[in-house]
């Protein structure tokens, strides 16, 4: 029988995944912009710190979602009626 979860370990799991996913997505992003530049922009630096944004805007993008799943698009929150007395 596993131990229930406590709301606390929760919210860590989910910061934990979303700087995981800030952390990848913001290199794969410079990893872009930095062969972006090599080869078409003569050495630029502007589309690193672009593509390294757009990463991060991801990031920011998917962690929104996971804190507030209301954000979802197609998402209803389905209140219960309360009952009279």
């Amino acid at each position: 029988m596993s131990k229930p979860t406590s709301s606390e370990n929760i919210v860590h799991q989910k910061y934990d995944r979303c700087v995981a996913d800030l952390l990848v997505k913001a290199g794969v992003g410079f990893g872009v912009g930095v062969v972006a530049s090599v080869i078409f922009f003569r050495r630029r630096t502007w589309p690193i710190a672009l593509s390294t944004g757009f990463g991060m805007g991801a990031a920011y993008a998917d962690c929104d979602r996971l804190f507030n799943p209301a954000r979802v698009p197609g998402t209803r929150i389905i209140t219960q009626p309360e009952e009279s007395k």
